[in-house]
C-alpha cells in the first residue's frame, strides 16, 4: 500500500465509511429481525447494541487503523509477527464474503434488467429457483445459469474499474456519488410507500412492542449480532478506511455520525418495506405474517409480486428499487475488497493496479461457482459458516490483540485530540473486558445452533472452507519476500 494513499477529502472518508454500512442486510434483514425479534420492543436491547460495542469497537478500529497507517496485515504484524498468520485467517475469510456477495449482487443486477417488463411472471418464487437460485439438490450443482453468471463477470468488471484507481479518484469518488443516490431513491420510494392503502398495517404489525421479548436473551444477542454485521465490525474495513485519514481527521465525531446514518437508514427502510408489505396484504387479503420473509425471499420472491400489483407505479418502483439494493450492494464490495488489495500490495510489493486485476480474475472465478443449480443454497451455507464462525470469533481475537496485547490506552490521546466527543477510562474497560467476554457468548451460542441445524453436506462445504481459508493463510504467512 503507497503511503501517500489518502481520500482527498473528509466526505470522501465519510461517504465510503457509510457504503461499507449501508449494505444488502439493511435493506432485507433488519426490517425482518425487528418483526421477529420483539417489534418496537426490539429498538431498546438495537440502540444498548450500538452503545456497547458498535460505537466502542468501530473507535478502536479507526484508531488502530489511523494511528498505523499500513494494511491489516502489516498492522498485526508489527505488533507481533506471530500475528499476521491471524490476519491472513481474516482476509481469506472476507474474500470467500467478497465471492458470494457478488452474486447476490448480481441476482439483483439480473432482476434490475426483469424489473423493466416484469419478466418473473405471476409466480415469483418458482421464477428465483428456475433464474436464479436454483434448489438444495446435489445434482443440480452440475447445472448453470448463463445469464447470471453474466450478471457476475459485470458486476466484477464495475468492481475492477472502481477499485483499480487511486482511492481518492476510485472509491471515494463512486462512494460520493452513490451514497447520496441511495438514499434519495430509497427515500422517494419509502415516501411513496407511506401514501400506499393498508401502509398503516404494516407499520403497526412492525412496531408493535412485545414488551415481554426483552426478557429473552436470544433478542438481545440478536441486536448484537444485527450490530456487528451492519457495521461491518471486525472485518478490517474500518480499519483499512481508516488508514488513508489525513491527520487532522476527527475520529470519534466520524464514528457517531456514520453510525447515526447507517441507523436512520435501516429504520427508515424498515418503514418502507412493511409499508409495502401491508399494502400487499390490504389488496391481496394475504395474511402479512406470510410475506415476511428474510433475505433472498423478500427481495427477490415477495418484492417482484407486490410491484406486479401496483400497475404503472410499480413499473416505476421495482427498477428504482433494485437500481438502489445494487448502489448498496457495490459500495459495501469496495470495502471488502479493499482489505486484499491493501494487504497483497504491501506484502509483495506490487502495485495497486496488478493486484487488483489478479485479484479480480481470482474473485470472479469464485464467484462463478455460486451460479450453479444450488447457488441460493450454497449462498446460505457459506454465508452462515463465515458470519457465525469465522467473523465473530476473528472479533472477539482483535479486542483482546488491540486491547491487551497492543493495549487501547495508547489510543486514547489519538482519538480525542481533534474529537469534539472523547473517550477514556469506560470505553477501554468495554473494548478489553465486556466486548471479548459479549462476543465469545455469541459465538459459542452461534456455534451450537450452526451444527446442530446442518447437514452432513453443510458441514463438508463449511470444513472445505476452513481448510481453503487455513491453508492459503499458512502459505502467505510462511512467504518471504524482498520487503520483509
Amino acid at each position: 500500500m503507497s503511503e501517500y494513499a489518502q481520500w482527498d477529502s473528509k466526505w470522501a472518508f465519510i461517504f465510503a465509511m457509510i457504503g461499507v454500512a449501508i449494505g444488502l442486510g439493511n435493506i432485507w434483514r433488519f426490517s425482518y429481525v425487528v418483526y421477529s425479534n420483539g417489534g418496537g420492543a426490539f429498538f431498546i436491547p438495537y440502540f444498548v447494541a450500538i452503545a456497547i460495542m458498535g460505537i466502542p469497537f468501530l473507535i478502536l478500529e479507526y484508531g488502530i487503523g489511523f494511528s498505523f497507517k499500513r494494511s491489516f496485515s502489516e498492522i498485526l504484524k508489527k505488533i507481533n509477527p506471530k500475528f499476521e498468520f491471524i490476519a491472513w485467517i481474516l482476509i481469506f475469510s472476507i474474500s470467500i464474503v467478497l465471492m458470494y456477495y457478488m452474486v447476490i449482487i448480481s441476482w439483483d443486477l439480473f432482476y434490475i434488467g426483469s424489473s423493466l417488463s416484469f419478466g418473473w411472471g405471476s409466480d415469483t418464487a418458482l421464477y428465483f429457483v428456475k433464474n436464479v437460485g436454483g434448489t438444495a439438490n446435489i445434482a443440480d450443482f452440475a447445472n448453470f445459469f448463463i445469464p447470471i453468471g453474466i450478471c457476475v463477470i459485470i458486476s466484477w468488471a464495475i468492481l475492477w474499474f472502481i477499485s483499480h484507481k487511486s482511492i481518492d479518484k476510485g472509491i471515494g469518488l463512486a462512494s460520493k456519488i452513490l451514497i447520496p443516490l441511495v438514499f434519495i431513491i430509497m427515500a422517494i420510494i419509502v415516501i411513496f410507500s407511506l401514501t400506499l392503502p393498508g401502509a398503516g398495517i404494516g407499520i403497526d404489525a412492525l412496531i408493535n412492542p412485545n414488551w415481554a421479548g426483552l426478557l429473552d436473551i436470544n433478542i438481545w444477542l440478536t441486536a448484537f449480532s444485527q450490530i456487528i454485521f451492519s457495521l461491518g465490525m471486525g472485518e478490517a474495513l474500518a480499519i483499512t478506511y481508516a488508514s488513508y485519514l489525513a491527520d487532522n481527521s476527527k475520529l470519534n465525531d466520524n464514528v457517531l455520525f456514520i453510525i447515526a446514518s447507517n441507523s436512520s437508514f435501516e429504520i427508515f427502510t424498515a418503514f418502507g418495506v412493511f409499508s409495502i408489505l401491508g399494502y400487499m396484504t390490504a389488496t391481496s387479503g394475504t395474511p402479512l405474517v406470510q410475506l415476511v420473509s428474510e433475505g433472498t425471499g423478500l427481495i427477490f420472491v415477495v418484492f417482484p409480486k407486490i410491484f406486479s400489483l401496483m400497475g404503472p407505479v410499480g413499473h416505476i418502483l421495482a427498477p428504482l428499487f433494485f437500481i438502489a439494493v445494487f448502489f448498496a450492494g457495490m459500495t459495501s464490495s469496495f470495502a471488502f475488497f479493499e482489505v486484499a488489495i491493501g494487504s497483497i500490495s504491501a506484502k509483495f510489493n506490487m502495485s495497486r493496479k496488478k493486484v487488483v486485476t489478479i485479484l479480480t480474475v481470482v474473485g470472479c472465478a469464485g464467484s462463478l461457482l455460486f451460479t450453479s443449480g444450488m447457488s441460493s443454497y450454497l449462498v446460505g451455507i457459506v454465508d452462515s459458516f463465515i458470519n457465525q464462525f469465522a467473523i465473530l470469533l476473528l472479533v472477539a481475537i482483535q479486542c483482546i490483540i488491540f486491547g491487551w496485547y497492543y493495549g487501547a490506552e495508547k489510543l486514547i490521546p489519538i482519538l480525542n485530540e481533534k474529537s469534539i466527543v472523547k473517550v477514556g477510562p469506560i470505553w477501554v474497560t468495554i473494548i478489553k473486558y465486556i466486548l471479548p467476554i459479549l462476543i465469545m457468548i455469541m459465538w459459542i451460542i452461534g456455534i451450537v445452533n450452526l451444527f446442530m441445524s446442518s447437514s452432513s453436506f453443510e458441514i463438508m462445504v463449511d470444513v472445505l472452507i476452513m481448510t481453503v481459508v487455513v491453508v492459503l493463510s499458512i502459505i502467505f504467512y510462511r512467504t518471504k519476500t524482498a520487503s520483509n
